[in-house]
């Protein structure tokens, strides 16, 4: 007959090795990143967004990116932020590139926000990587009653 035990590799290696940090010792086997193909490595938009009682603020981290090659559009409520990344000559004469993780193409982020947009009067500002919007509201009008005859 045939029994099943569980079998558990740490305990066996602790009662081997009482005094075994045991985190330590399995750091190397953590996996590792490996950038391939279609996703791997594309340049992530992050936000910041907040409002007042007149504007929304957008802080977006776009790095290595030149001003010239953001586009930015406002539809309505809707927020479309696209920036492409260049990369100049990887090696110099006479070195080989072994490895690279540096992310190059087109990156972009599109999001709604709760109201509308005065799309005339948006303002940006591009520093040090980051880009700053502000995003004046839309008046939606006064209420007004209406007199019925």
């Amino acid at each position: 007959m045939t029994y099943l035990s569980h079998w558990n590799p740490i305990r066996t290696l602790l009662h081997a090795r009482p005094n075994l940090d045991v985190e330590a010792y399995l750091r190397g086997f953590e996996p590792r990143v490996v950038w391939a193909g279609h996703d791997g490595g594309a340049l992530d938009i992050r936000l910041d967004l907040s409002e007042d009682e007149v504007a929304y603020h957008v802080k977006a981290d776009i790095p290595g990116v030149d001003r010239n090659d953001i586009d930015l559009r406002v539809d309505g409520n809707t927020i479309h932020i696209a920036a492409e990344v260049k990369r100049g000559p990887a090696a110099k004469p006479g070195e080989k590139e072994i490895y690279s993780e540096r992310f190059c193409g087109l990156a972009s982020r599109t999001f709604s926000l709760p109201g509308r947009v005065d799309e005339t009067k948006v303002t940006a500002h591009y520093e040090n990587g980051v880009l700053t919007l502000t995003l004046p509201k839309k008046s939606e009008g006064q209420t007004r009653k209406i007199a019925i005859d």
